[in-house]
């Protein structure tokens, strides 16, 4: 769940001065990142993430999403805690540049292994992000990113639409695979192929109003 840092409306800067032929980005690397955390730069609280070596501010956490953290971590470690870490909100080192904080991770043991480093592309079997508000930049940006890095395995849950995109068979341009699954339905895990996961276990409860405004989207699609 991530969302790009904007320019004050009342900046003053102006706007074609923002274009990449005009300037040119000052970009961080993972260390640096790093460094500027164990200076304290960023306060204890403050949710951030580096992505492709721009630091970018993560969107707050309504109720769903937290709902939604909290069961994906519970339906995880029932199904696949004697085979993995389950990680919440914890970085993982894609490369030299990027340094995400997906909502769940499910990566190798033991957990001595990553005393000295994050997690890295090899060591993870699944990467989940949990998107409201966040969607098309967990979709456009996080996705592909993920893929390019070799992430076996990345799943989007959706929950405007309460549905799962499963992308897999990550390449050079991102994922070549993609598979979404309605709250109905089940998807199974790469790395442990006989562990099954239904969507609708990691949703939350949804009231009857929403009920109504997910189907009236979908006919609007139709249309």
């Amino acid at each position: 769940m991530t969302a790009a840092i904007d320019i004050p409306a009342n900046s003053e800067i102006p706007g074609d001065a923002l274009q990449p032929s005009v300037y040119e980005l000052r970009l961080f690397t993972a260390a640096e990142y790093q460094q500027l955390a164990g200076l304290g730069i960023f306060g204890e609280d403050e949710r951030i993430e580096l992505i492709e070596g721009r630091i970018v501010r993560m969107t707050p956490k309504n109720v769903d999403h937290a709902v939604a953290t909290r069961r994906a971590l519970r339906i995880f470690s029932r199904a696949a805690g004697e085979l993995a870490l389950i990680s919440v909100q914890d970085p993982i080192l894609l490369n030299d540049r990027s340094e995400p904080e997906p909502d769940v991770t499910l990566v190798a043991g033991p957990d001595t292994k990553y005393l000295e480093h994050h997690p890295a592309p090899n060591d993870i079997f699944l990467v989940l992000e949990i998107a409201d508000s966040s969607l098309a930049f967990d979709r456009e940006v996080k996705g592909p990113l993920y893929g390019r890095n070799g992430i076996r395995q990345f799943c989007l849950l959706n929950l405007q639409d309460r549905e799962l995109e499963d992308y897999r068979d990550p390449g050079p341009h991102g994922f070549r695979g993609k598979q979404t699954y309605g709250e109905d339905e089940a998807f199974s895990l790469v790395a442990f192929p006989m562990i099954s996961i239904k969507v609708g276990d990691l949703l939350p409860p949804k009231p009857a109003g929403k009920h109504r405004q997910k189907e009236e989207r979908r006919r609007n699609k139709r249309k």
